[in-house]
């Protein structure tokens, strides 16, 4: 396969790697406050993104550093990607009027 072509797809594959981690642990945060046993939603969620997270870059990594390392930065731009989506407003404190 095309060197190029290769480097993308990994790339890309890096990218929905971070996207999974990173969701999961944004769902997972979230589906936490309201659990009643929300020990269990963390170290479940923590074993199945780890896990395939670390299947996925042993996958894609082919015993090739550069893949590896191009895998990663895919990872982080997904780090980066999911952080600004699920960012939330400011709050600000809201400013009463006194009254006399």
């Amino acid at each position: 396969m095309n060197d190029l072509l290769m480097t993308l797809l990994v790339l890309l594959g890096g990218s929905c790697l971070g996207l999974m981690f990173f969701g999961g642990l944004w769902f997972t945060s979230k589906k936490m406050l309201d659990s009643k046993n929300p020990a269990l939603w963390y170290i479940g969620s923590l074993f199945i993104r780890v896990g395939t997270t670390l299947l996925g870059f042993y996958y894609m990594g082919q015993h090739n550093l550069k893949y590896m390392l191009i895998c990663l930065l895919g990872f982080i731009i997904a780090r980066f990607i999911v952080i600004r989506m699920t960012k939330t407003k400011e709050m600000r404190p809201i400013e009463l009027e006194k009254e006399y």
